[in-house]
């Protein structure tokens, strides 16, 4: 008779109990002290426990033939996606593996590994799946690695230019208590997506939001909701709902700023005393410099938001205190620089930046802490070593390097060259759901001599791989989660044993390392057990410098989440530059906000030019489609971690994921709810299932990423079965200033499948072929 047992663990997605029967993990329960716990934790056992585990070392048939003929630096017959895997033992893995990573290094340098470590992975400070292959790999002569992230690249290269960096603005954006106390009226763009608060990075132990909107509401704060989709925000605040066409933000922004500058609503002083630039600015918008009047007919003409509401809505923001909110996902555009930069200038002229309750923020909603609580000192992390290789390149540019090499691009004023990258090694992430216009990221996967993947479970990525390398989940190790924005600690037990011949990744880099002949530049002296005890230890010693004790690791590991105080619960955004810019001026040139920055305009970008501007986005001029395609993230997992998790799998429409289209779009199509229906566009197609609703605008539709790829390599254009919106979309760059990802500017037709749809295999593993 088996027995059960509760531990608490923890995720991206905050604590939980997790329920084991002797070493098998059957659920995780919400946390007591959690007021709104994520049920994001439903997909934790039930994935784990599929059949998708990535169980033994695998290796591409194709590849392995290669291997085994001696064709040095040959791919292999086959290809990679298509092809079936060979199962080798741990000794025989880490014997070529080995004997790969030598060859690679004499015959074409480090210069020619790429180690695309990017993606979310575990929660877990000694375990995280980037810093313990990057350790790895500096210890090996080092890697060409990326810069940047997918979620607010745009915010990252612009921000410094004119105001500061943008890591920096998300610790201090003003605090939602403030917000209550304080404000009349919120302004969104791009919404606030309650199902983004799920999650923050490394982990949250309350979900607070919720409740700090809803002592908002209750003190009176009103809130404006610029967005396509309604239920980008919670229903419970009562928001207006004025949706712009996608990618007009910025018009929107800017029909308001004429309407406060025509009606002398501005405040002059602040622009004169905080900011440089205003006269450019000025210019722009009264049509002196380009002969276009940014009033509000103008963007209402652009955006379809009346101009009567725009024009009443800037009296409205004037009149009180007001704080402008600007979605991350709006970067995520072409030109997704000019809505940040516009939102700084919008709040500039209202005069109110350093206020309480009043300026801007960009990201309020992109995770659970923004603007709800911070760390109050920095926790212990695995150290990476030095990186005896300098180059780079901007993180959504993968396909570019791997198709183009030798190519040179544009990047933050600088001139860069794509490297020539014969191994790829990728941990703890899923290009094949982050990154676009998967067709292409497939025709560039086909061009590095070797490509390793560690996985938990057989995703797009694995498929991808020539190596594959079978590693333990979170729940599977132990370790302890503490969000870079959280202020509490949270146990991570080892709650079950590894499936198969799974493993502890540390394990398996310091058995690669003794192999190719310094284990201990890579273990330094620890063990896997010695090295999580190291980390608390740096953790502890940290927590005693801000005052404060922790306990030790034996009573942590079996005890309860650790919570310590709030360091700045009364934060308010510039609050020190806006007493004194003097004293505390902005690490920008001039010291101020620059609304115009003579440095961007000193690079000559047409795709970004030196003040905030409005340009169309590309889609709608080459017209690719009759429909905007949105793309976000899913209520029901973390982009696609664990899609094949009982949460995530259930809110699919038969075994697909929904796609959100409105009724006057649907009836023309002959679309009803819950009907299978294919989206495609000259990049690509997939399958989906339609959710027919009024809570989007007409003429656009939505589709959830995170759906695991699926291609169907029989099918035109290698149709997706599983409702993956990266095959529509675009793989070019928000602008050459940040070469950010561009993913929701794309555009789409929509219709009714007819025949029996193909079945779903993402879910399933690979074929394998006998050694």
């Amino acid at each position: 008779m088996s027995t059960s047992n509760r531990r608490v663990t923890a995720s991206h997605w905050g604590p939980g109990l997790a329920v084991t029967e002797g070493a098998r993990l059957v659920r995780v329960d919400p946390h007591p002290d959690d007021p709104a716990p994520s049920p994001i934790n439903d997909n934790i056992a039930s994935s784990l426990n599929g059949r998708a585990r990535v169980l033994r070392p695998a290796v591409r048939a194709g590849w392995l033939d290669a291997v085994a003929a001696g064709r040095d630096g040959d791919a292999g017959s086959g290809l990679r996606g298509r092809d079936a895997f060979v199962e080798l033992s741990w000794d025989e893995m880490l014997d070529l593996l080995a004997a790969e990573i030598t060859r690679m290094r004499t015959t074409h340098g480090n210069e020619a590994i790429f180690a695309g470590t990017y993606g979310w992975s575990s929660a877990g400070r000694v375990h995280h799946a980037q810093s313990q292959l990057k350790r790895f790999l500096n210890t090996q002569g080092g890697f060409v690695r990326s810069k940047g992230n997918y979620s607010y690249n745009a915010a990252l290269v612009l921000m410094p230019h004119i105001v500061g960096s943008y890591r920096d603005h998300v610790v201090q954006a003003t605090r939602w208590p403030v917000i209550a106390k304080h404000t009349k009226r919120v302004v969104m763009f791009g919404g606030m997506a309650m199902r983004n608060t799920q999650v923050s990075d490394g982990g949250v132990a309350r979900h607070r939001m919720a409740e700090n909107l809803r002592a908002c509401t209750e003190a009176g704060v009103t809130f404006v909701n610029f967005s396509p989709l309604r239920d980008d925000v919670a229903e419970s605040l009562g928001a207006e709902w004025l949706p712009p066409k996608p990618g007009t933000d910025t018009a929107v922004m800017m029909g308001l700023a004429h309407t406060l500058l025509v009606e002398g609503l501005h405040d002059a002083a602040f622009l004169a005393r905080y900011t440089t630039g205003f006269d450019r600015v000025e210019a722009y918008l009264t049509g002196q410099s380009d002969g276009v009047v940014k009033d509000a007919d103008w963007a209402a003409g652009v955006s379809g938001v009346p101009a009567d509401r725009i024009r009443s809505l800037a009296r409205e923001m004037a009149s009180g205190r007001a704080m402008i909110s600007c979605a991350a996902g709006l970067q995520r555009a072409d030109y997704g620089e000019q809505p940040l930069w516009m939102t700084v200038t919008l709040a500039a002229m209202l005069g109110q930046i350093g206020l309480p309750g009043g300026g801007y923020t960009i990201g309020y909603g992109v995770n659970a802490n923004i603007g709800n609580v911070g760390r109050p000192f920095r926790w212990g992390a695995l150290e990476q070593g030095r990186n005896p290789v300098d180059r780079f390149i901007p993180v959504a540019m993968i396909a570019d390097m791997l198709l183009n090499p030798g190519e040179s691009y544009r990047y933050d004023g600088t001139e860069g060259v794509f490297p020539d990258i014969r191994m790829v090694w990728w941990a703890g992430g899923n290009p094949f759901h982050h990154h676009q216009d998967l067709n292409r990221l497939h025709r560039a996967f086909q061009r590095p001599e070797t490509v390793i993947v560690n996985e938990i479970n057989w995703t797009a990525t694995a498929r991808h791989a020539d190596i594959v390398l079978p590693v333990a989940a979170p729940q599977e190790r132990e370790d302890f989660a503490g969000g870079q924005s959280d202020n509490a600690l949270m146990p991570m037990p080892a709650l079950a044993l590894p499936p198969g011949e799974a493993r502890v990744e540390f394990e398996i880099y310091a058995e690669l390392a003794a192999r190719l002949g310094d284990p201990g530049a890579f273990t330094q002296g620890h063990d896997t057990a010695g090295l999580v005890r190291q980390i608390w230890a740096e953790t502890q010693a940290a927590a005693e410098a801000w005052g404060t004790s922790l306990p030790d690791w034996e009573a942590f590991i079996q005890g309860d989440v650790v919570a310590l105080p709030d360091p700045t619960p009364e934060r308010v955004f510039l609050q020190e530059f806006r007493a004194d810019p003097d004293a505390n001026p902005l690490p920008t040139p001039s010291g101020r906000i620059e609304l115009f920055s003579e440095r961007i305009a000193g690079f000559d970008l047409p795709d970004c030019p030196g003040h905030a501007s409005y340009i169309p986005p590309r889609d709608t001029v080459t017209g690719t489609g009759p429909l905007y395609l949105l793309s976000g993230q899913p209520a029901t997992r973390l982009h696609s971690q664990l899609d094949n998790g009982a949460y995530s799998v259930g809110r699919k429409i038969a075994g697909r994921e929904p796609v959100l289209i409105h009724p006057e779009d649907a009836a023309p199509r002959g679309i009803a709810d819950g009907d299978i229906v294919e989206l495609s566009n000259p990049r690509g197609r997939c399958l989906a299932g339609a959710r027919v609703t009024e809570a989007i605008r007409p003429g656009c539709v939505f589709l959830w990423t995170g759906a695991w790829y699926d291609p169907d390599y029989g099918a035109p254009q290698n149709r997706d079965r599983h409702g993956n919106p990266n095959v529509l979309t675009h793989d070019q760059r928000t602008s050459q200033l940040s070469q950010g990802p561009a993913a929701h500017s794309a555009m789409v037709e929509l219709a009714r499948f007819h025949g029996d749809p193909p079945p779903v295999e993402a879910h399933d593993p690979p074929p394998f072929k006998p050694r």
